[in-house]
C-alpha cells in the first residue's frame, strides 16, 4: 500500500516543522551537491530558516559571486541597486583613508621617511613641532593644578592644626576648672561650709588674649 499524498501547507505545530525544516534542507543540499558533481553543473544554494539562520551550498570550484555576476549578464537583471553600488565605494574610500592615516602615523613615529621629500619633510617636522608645543602646554597646567591644589591643602592642614591647638587649649582650661571645682566642694564637704562663694576664673583676660 503506497503513501498518501501530503498536502502542502504550513505545518501548524512548531516541532514538526522545524524536523521537516531540517530534513528537508539536509535534502536540498544533498541533492545540489550531487548535480554540482554529477553534471558539472554550477550551483548556490541559500537558505533562511524560521529563526533567520542561514544555510548554504555553493560549488566548490566557483564563488558566489561568480555565480552572480553570471546571472547579471544572462538574465540582464541587476541585485544591485545605485545605493549599494555607493556604498561599496564609501567603504572603498574609508579604507583608502585608513591607509594614508596608517603611513601618516608611521612617519610621525620616524618610520619609513626615506620616500619623503624635502617639503614633506618640513611638513612633518612643523606637525611634530606644533605637537611637542601642545603636549608642553598641558604638562604646565598639570603641574600649576597640582601646586595650585598643593597649597590649597598646605592652607587647610594649616588652619585645623590651629584650631586643634585652640580645642587642645580648652580642654585643659576646662580640666583646671573642674579640679578647682571639685577641691572646693571636697573642702566645703569636710568644713562643713554653711555659705557658699562664687569661684573667679584663674585668668579674667585668658579669652580676650586669643
Amino acid at each position: 500500500m503506497g503513501r498518501g499524498k501530503i498536502e502542502i501547507k504550513r505545518i501548524e505545530n512548531t516541532n514538526n516543522r522545524q524536523v521537516t525544516y531540517s530534513k528537508r534542507r539536509n535534502g536540498l543540499i544533498k541533492k545540489a551537491k550531487e548535480i554540482s558533481v554529477l553534471c558539472n553543473a554550477k550551483v548556490s544554494l541559500i537558505i533562511f530558516g524560521g529563526s533567520k539562520k542561514m544555510h548554504e551550498y555553493c560549488t566548490p570550484s566557483t564563488k558566489l559571486t561568480d555565480i552572480l555576476d553570471e546571472y547579471h549578464r544572462q538574465c540582464g537583471k541587476r541585485l544591485w541597486d545605485a545605493k549599494h553600488e555607493n556604498l561599496n565605494g564609501e567603504i572603498d574610500r574609508i579604507k583608502k583613508e585608513n591607509d594614508n592615516l596608517q603611513i601618516k602615523l608611521r612617519h610621525l613615529n620616524g618610520q619609513d621617511i626615506n620616500s619623503l621629500n624635502h617639503k614633506e619633510l618640513i611638513v612633518l617636522d612643523d606637525v611634530l613641532e606644533n605637537g611637542l608645543a601642545f603636549v608642553r602646554d598641558q604638562k604646565m597646567e598639570v603641574i600649576n593644578t597640582h601646586r595650585r591644589n598643593h597649597k590649597m591643602l598646605e592652607e587647610e592642614n594649616k588652619e585645623l592644626n590651629y584650631y586643634a591647638q585652640i580645642l587642645s587649649f580648652y580642654n585643659v582650661l576646662f580640666s583646671l576648672l573642674l579640679g578647682n571645682l571639685q577641691q572646693l566642694q571636697d573642702y566645703k564637704s569636710h568644713h562643713h561650709m554653711p555659705f557658699t562663694f562664687r569661684v573667679q576664673p584663674l585668668q579674667p583676660n585668658l579669652q580676650e588674649r586669643i
